[in-house]
């Protein structure tokens, strides 16, 4: 089996394993309200699992990039499918509270949850890669599973690339329910497979902070303080303007309610 296939294997088996895992939780857990903690370790998991297999290939492996962009399309399209209420990002917790969908004291406990899913992945992949399944995983092996920064401009321009990013995630997400539901999936993936394509060659174009934490944070190149302002401050930032822009001051301008634009209303169910 070539190398792409068998990372192709390994994203497979990954998302199978943690859909099952997600199932027996529904079964064993139905109706609990702490049901919903485990689905977000195991998503997040899911989400940093993958990104780390595709970024080994892509930068190992050197696959070409119009492959690369098709497998993110592709992953991104089954983590929208089969993160069953997951956020698998801080942000999408954060704007939770501000709906008031779900409470402070629960978005806590899932962005810890998160961390858990992303530092779970960042310590079980490795141990894959030391099984040698193809020639990237061994030379990856080879240099100590080291990796290096993605970051290529100024720090400020990464952060705004990862704010812009955001932002534009952000937008798509705030206004996808004007689709059909068919094509929520594959439309959040392609906007999101833009955006790699447009800023991934100054920032990586991660715009997702757990997922920064799990895949970017240990390689070598900046600080965990200049890492934090990248991926932590910058995608924060996006969202919040996002937000205020869409909610506040284009309702303000043409007069209209400021009220939750852009989110069903069947999303207000608080959560505890």
């Amino acid at each position: 089996m070539t190398d792409l296939g068998i990372s192709l294997a390994l994203l497979a088996t990954t998302v199978l394993l943690c859909e099952a895992t997600r199932r027996l939780i529904s079964r064993l857990f139905s109706g609990k309200d702490y049901a919903i903690y485990l689905v977000e370790i195991v998503s997040t998991y899911q989400l940093c699992a993958c990104t780390h297999e595709l970024k080994v290939l892509g930068e190992v492996g050197r696959i070409e990039p119009h492959i690369a962009l098709t497998l993110t399309f592709i992953i991104t399209v089954v983590h929208v499918i089969t993160f069953h209420g997951a956020f698998a990002n801080p942000n999408g917790a954060i704007e939770n509270v501000y709906r008031k969908n779900i409470t402070g004291k629960a978005a806590v406990a899932r962005i810890t949850c998160m961390f858990i899913g992303g530092e779970a992945a960042q310590l079980l992949v490795p141990h894959i890669w030391s099984l040698g399944l193809s020639d990237h995983h061994l030379r990856h092996k080879r240099f100590g599973f080291k990796c290096f920064s993605p970051i290529n401009g100024s720090l400020l321009e990464a952060a705004g690339v990862e704010l812009a990013c955001t932002f534009a995630v952000q937008a798509a997400v705030l206004h996808i329910h004007k689709l059909d539901e068919r094509f929520h999936a594959p439309v959040i993936a392609a906007v999101i497979t833009s955006l790699v394509y447009s800023g991934g060659h100054i920032s990586g174009a991660v715009f997702n902070p757990i997922m920064a934490f799990s895949v970017q944070f240990p390689c070598t190149g900046h600080t965990l303080l200049e890492y934090a302002f990248v991926y932590w401050l910058g995608p924060v930032i996006g969202m919040a303007m996002c937000i205020l822009l869409f909610d506040k001051i284009i309702p303000l301008l043409s007069g209209k309610s400021t009220m939750g634009l852009g989110i069903p209303v069947v999303q207000k169910k608080k959560i505890q």
